[in-house]
């Protein structure tokens, strides 16, 4: 059984999305070890409205925090310090998606960033979504990744644009499932439409 984490170049570039469609695909469990804000629609809830199949089980957050910001300081707010050691996996005997919060360098400490949640034997799933800048994010998050000797592919998100995702194509030289295109909406139907479109490539 594999472990796929998905990291995004930034922000709102659609992992949650994408950790949708990769749990629907592969009918996978799926975990996000820290939530930091909404936790009344938090992300676990978001992905197991978009997921159709019965197989997928749904793992508690290690933290749950109250404000939507850099998960080190949502738990300075609630007068907590994340401990790494604290955060484990959940047990299963199933492919697991796990998905991160913001990019790959938020810090959860003084410490510790999201990168640290990542284990050696994981494969690595980047999110990338076109926007001023996102080139730059890119080609470090995939670097950083690449010089660790993770395993590591890329998803676009968004609009294509064409020029940006060849110079990422050419400058990372990691393989591409595919994109996620600006839909109206996503719904279980998108999402598993996107599933099949994407499960050979997992």
């Amino acid at each position: 059984m594999k472990t796929y984490f998905i990291t995004g170049i930034s922000t709102d570039v659609g992992k949650t999305v994408a950790s949708a469609i990769i749990t629907e695909a592969l009918e996978a469990d799926y975990w996000k070890p820290v939530q930091a804000g909404d936790l009344d629609n938090c992300d676990t809830k978001k992905v197991e409205r978009l997921v159709s199949n019965t197989k997928s089980k749904f793992h508690p957050n290690a933290y749950a925090l109250n404000t939507a910001m850099s998960p080190h300081g949502a738990a300075d707010i609630d007068g907590i310090t994340i401990d790494i050691k604290a955060i484990k996996v959940p047990k299963n005997k199933n492919h697991l998606v796990i998905e991160g919060a913001g990019g790959l360098l938020v810090p959860l400490n003084n410490k510790n960033t999201i990168l640290d949640l990542i284990q050696p034997d994981y494969k690595i799933i980047v999110v990338s979504r076109h926007y001023l800048g996102s080139i730059n994010h890119t080609l470090l998050t995939v670097n950083t990744l690449k010089e660790k000797g993770f395993d590591v592919c890329i998803l676009f998100s968004g609009n294509k644009h064409k020029s940006t995702e060849n110079i990422i194509k050419k400058m990372t030289q990691v393989p591409v499932i595919g994109r996620i295109d600006e839909e109206p909406y996503f719904d279980k139907n998108v999402v598993k439409e996107y599933a099949d479109k994407f499960r050979d490539k997992l």
